[in-house]
């Protein structure tokens, strides 16, 4: 019970970092006077050391153990992000992006994996509630000191206090892991090369799952405000607003989903999940209005928000215990490479033809995500389904 507590904070701690950036980059760029378009690379830099330490993470399990990569990972997160509010030019940003990338990756495959094989599927569900309830605070600190002294600066520091608190749990908790019987021991952990994964069945299907959800939930969180904005006539901050219900929905849809997972099962979930995402997507195509294009995208993040931790949950269940690390691993690299393309391909058809193809280019990825699920469930006779 008391490890759980330690993994909803460890969540927490991974979800707070993840929404900074794209709420302090406009101070940044206005006070350095810097091109809009340099905070793609920090973005970029993020996820490709996400993307590096997710494919390494089964091999530091391996060796290090579960609780103690979680604590490092979350002590190298805390000191990025401390670099980041001593920060004085743009090359400091891009070196302090590094290890920020490093640590999140290592992170998110450590818990996730650790959680599917030892916790049933209605933890996985509040844990990633919990997650989102880090996205979604980073931004209301922020905001209530970008324009106090110390600025952006501050904001980082504050939140460099909070990453330090959650650090030191971990650590002095570290005894619990021994502790807890898991299912799995770190030397029973197969890691698996990148070329030894794709070759097993079903893990290129599954992969496209993550592709299509991911995709989803990034193009709404990085242009939906710019939809509403481009083809409803309102104001920034308005938009904002109807952005923050979206984060929200994707939070409470997790939360609820881990209400009624023990009785539903992952099957049922996704499908229920893929019903809502699609009704969604239609609210947006055809609204005429505010208030249905808001329900819309409040509607995509409810349907979409459990889709992501049920997908990971399957893993163990469907290639065994001693895989998922590696598995895992590539599905979080995977959902990095995602969010990382994906909102550029977004802004440029944007910037081509117009933010109205917002609604039609999410919805190729809806297409894609049914598809697979389907041929998933056929393709891995998984039981129960997912």
């Amino acid at each position: 019970m008391f490890l759980l507590a330690v993994l909803y904070i460890a969540f927490i701690g991974l979800g707070l970092p993840d929404s900074i950036f794209g709420t302090v980059w406009p101070a940044i760029y206005k006070e350095w006077n810097l091109p809009i378009s340099l905070g793609s690379f920090i973005i970029t830099i993020v996820y490709c050391g996400t993307m590096v330490s997710s494919l390494m993470s089964a091999k530091v399990i391996k060796r290090f153990g579960t609780g103690n990569v979680i604590a490092f990972s979350m002590a190298l997160t805390t000191v990025s992000i401390l670099a980041f509010s001593y920060s004085k030019n743009f090359l400091m940003l891009c070196l302090c992006a590094i290890p920020l990338g490093l640590g999140a990756g290592s992170i998110d495959t450590a818990l996730n994996n650790y959680v599917s094989i030892n916790y049933e599927a209605h933890h996985i569900n509040f844990l990633h509630s919990f997650y989102g309830v880090g996205v979604v605070v980073s931004p209301y600190i922020f905001s209530s000191v970008l324009k106090k002294e110390g600025g952006w600066r501050k904001g980082y520091l504050i939140m460099c206090i909070i990453l330090a608190v959650i650090t030191t749990i971990l650590f002095t908790t570290l005894f619990l892991w021994k502790k807890k019987e898991s299912k799995l021991t770190e030397e029973d952990i197969e890691d698996l090369p990148i070329k030894k994964i794709v070759k097993i069945k079903g893990v290129l299907t599954l992969l496209v799952l993550f592709v299509g959800s991911c995709a989803i939930e990034v193009s709404c969180s990085s242009y939906g405000s710019t939809y509403l904005v481009e083809t409803k006539n309102i104001a920034d901050e308005t938009a904002a607003s109807i952005i923050i219900f979206y984060y929200l929905s994707i939070v409470l849809g997790r939360f609820i989903t881990g209400l009624i997972a023990h009785k539903l099962g992952s099957k049922k979930i996704v499908f229920l999940g893929e019903l809502i995402l699609g009704a969604g997507i239609l609210f947006i195509i055809f609204s005429k209005s505010l208030i249905l294009a808001g329900l819309g995208l409040s509607l995509i993040g409810f349907g979409n928000g459990p889709l992501f931790p049920n997908f990971s949950f399957i893993t163990p269940i469907i290639y065994g215990e001693t895989s998922s690390p590696s598995i895992i691993g590539m599905e979080m690299a995977i959902s990095s490479l995602t969010f990382m393309i994906i909102p550029i391909l977004c802004g440029l058809l944007g910037q081509l033809i117009g933010m109205i193809v917002f609604p039609f280019y999410i919805s190729i990825f809806y297409i894609l995500l049914i598809s697979f699920t389907f041929i998933v469930n056929k393709q891995l006779f998984v039981p129960n389904g997912i």
